[in-house]
């Protein structure tokens, strides 16, 4: 369940009720004899029980599994904070008649208040710090370590709980336990992950490199050992190696695999981005969102289930990111096109990457948000990950995060100095180039922009004989012939000029076969072809009626050279 700002002012007001209440016996004089120090001591009390559910949250969270409960942190820590120096102003009020010199000769004179004043101290940074703006400013690696504090904090006020006592020392011991079981279960995870972090961390720098020295591509079988609904139209196939724990190839977070697809007796061939880490080397994930139209996306959602085998080639593209190309980054995605974004996330986390990231996920209703419990868990794990999700249609939900589409005032929010960062993008054609004009006005220089789109888009400015208008249709009939080897081939209406070549044994390069990487181009030398991407062209391409073979449909007699 979704925790509303309406939740967190439910909590909130029960976090003030006991001081509500205090103030409510003291207005009508049933504080006892000694009303200041029976407020002084509550107030204390009440300190420390805000400061050890502080501590809580993070443990219990992920015991628990229940990320959300992290969204109570900073209100819990803010409570400590409002008490501590509820519990001074009364003491410097009441105890010490309002007198500075009287205060500070009183703290000096007994150590149990030198160390509570230490204490209270060293919370005005943490407190001065808690806001989302100081958070972006700092930084994440310097605000999670000046927050460290707060474990010096919780170890001065149970001790000065523990000296101010005389005879029962029974509530500060207890408290003193409840302290030392949070810090150990820190400990020992810290370790844990210390010890497996090292591990992971030599596995993933392993991988990386395997797979720089081995660039060539890999192709066979492999199993669909799981299936998962991400959201009502969206799936992730987790793909295994049926004989051996490990993949028979390495990759790199972001780039992709290419799929041989039997449908309806036809091959179908598509290629969709690895979504997992590469640090995680006994399988690898694909999730594909489900298009009405798509014959290959059909075909797996309803298709294919855990067991089935999928030819398989890869790893190929070049829309990646290891952490050494820069010290931070900025990923701003639209709908499925998280995808390769979320291979980068799930690498930087594993090997424990220092620098910042931030995440800006455009999706049309809050059902769509793919991977969105893990995108919290790993937020409130890894406080330099920053996520930011925009609905641009859910209207009528109680939705409190930011709405509409991505706009240049929502990124310089967001994203501190993003002029300074990398940026990488991927999302529909027609996002993609609205955003890419967004950064280039914000100051991001083109060569810290990569970008890699999907689905259809237009041809802009493409010549006569290349249509960005008008998709090919059953009642047309359609031909290629290759001018070169002299084969000519009538194809169906959803068939490449691609994979025409292929079962006419005609040799055109290729890598990506979506329209990436460019390495299909060849020249249209007659008739008209319509494309659903060129993002692999250059104007000078386009100029010289070069073509993109993985995505050319042709719309009459097609005359290409190869």
């Amino acid at each position: 369940m979704k925790v509303t700002r309406f939740t967190k002012c439910v909590v909130l007001v029960n976090c003030l009720v006991p001081v509500s209440l205090l103030g409510w016996d003291a207005a009508w004089g049933r504080l006892g004899a000694n009303p200041a120090n029976s407020a002084i001591h509550t107030t204390g009390l009440l300190s420390l029980i805000f400061l050890m559910l502080t501590l809580l949250i993070t443990p219990a969270s992920r015991i628990t599994g229940w990320s959300r409960l992290t969204q109570f942190r900073r209100m819990m820590g803010l409570n400590t904070y409002f008490h501590a120096c509820m519990h001074f102003l009364i003491f410097f009020a009441f105890d010490r008649e309002g007198s500075l010199s009287s205060t500070l000769s009183e703290i000096v004179k007994r150590d149990y208040l030198m160390v509570g004043a230490v204490g209270l101290l060293l919370m005005v940074p943490l407190a001065a710090t808690s806001t989302d703006g100081m958070i972006k400013r700092l930084g994440g690696r310097r605000w999670k370590a000046l927050h460290r504090l707060v474990y010096v904090v919780a170890v001065a006020g149970v001790v000065h709980y523990y000296m101010l006592v005389k005879a029962d020392v029974a509530q500060p011991v207890a408290f003193a336990v409840a302290l030392g079981v949070l810090l150990g279960y820190r400990l020992v995870v810290g370790l844990t992950r210390l010890m497996s972090g090292s591990r992971i961390r030599g596995k993933a720098i392993n991988a990386v490199a395997e797979s720089k020295a081995r660039p060539g591509m890999w192709s066979g079988p492999l199993t669909v050992d799981r299936v998962v609904v991400e959201t009502p139209g969206v799936r992730t196939f987790r793909l295994v190696s049926a004989g051996s724990s490990r993949l028979p190839f390495s990759f790199l977070p972001g780039q992709y695999l290419n799929l041989s697809l039997m449908v309806d007796g036809r091959r179908i061939r598509r290629s969709y981005t690895i979504a997992s880490s590469p640090s995680r080397l006994d399988s690898c994930e694909l999730t594909i969102k489900r298009e009405e139209h798509g014959i290959a996306s059909r075909y797996l959602h309803d298709e294919v289930r855990e067991g089935a085998v999928l030819d398989v080639s890869a790893p190929a593209g070049r829309f990646i990111f290891t952490g050494a190309e820069a010290d931070s980054i900025v990923m701003i995605a639209g709908g499925v096109g998280i995808t390769p974004l979320m291979a980068k996330i799930r690498y930087l986390t594993d090997i424990g990457w220092p620098g910042e990231i931030h995440l800006v996920f455009a999706v049309k209703t809050e059902s769509d948000v793919i991977f969105r419990s893990e995108l919290e868990s790993l937020r409130a794990r890894f406080p330099h990950l920053r996520v930011t999700i925009s609905l641009t249609r859910d209207h009528g939900t109680n939705w409190a995060g930011e709405r509409g589409r991505i706009t240049p005032e929502l990124l310089t929010r967001v994203v501190p100095r993003i002029a300074d960062r990398q940026v990488h993008l991927c999302g529909p054609g027609e996002m993609n180039e609205s955003t890419i004009q967004m950064l280039r006005d914000l100051g991001v220089p083109d060569e810290r922009i990569k970008t890699e789109s999907f689905g259809s888009v237009g041809l802009s400015g493409a010549t006569p004989s290349v249509s960005g208008l008008e998709e090919p249709t059953p009642e047309v009939e359609a031909s290629v012939t290759f001018s070169r080897s002299g084969k000519t081939k009538r194809v169906a209406v959803d068939e490449t000029v691609l994979e025409a070549s292929e079962d006419l044994g005609v040799d055109i390069a290729y890598d990506c076969r979506s329209g990436v990487c460019g390495r299909c181009r060849t020249k249209l030398l007659a008739g008209r072809v319509f494309m659903r991407t060129q993002a692999a062209l250059s104007s000078l391409d386009r100029d010289e009626k070069m073509i993109l073979s993985c995505q050319a449909l042709c719309l009459d007699h097609v005359v290409v050279e190869a």
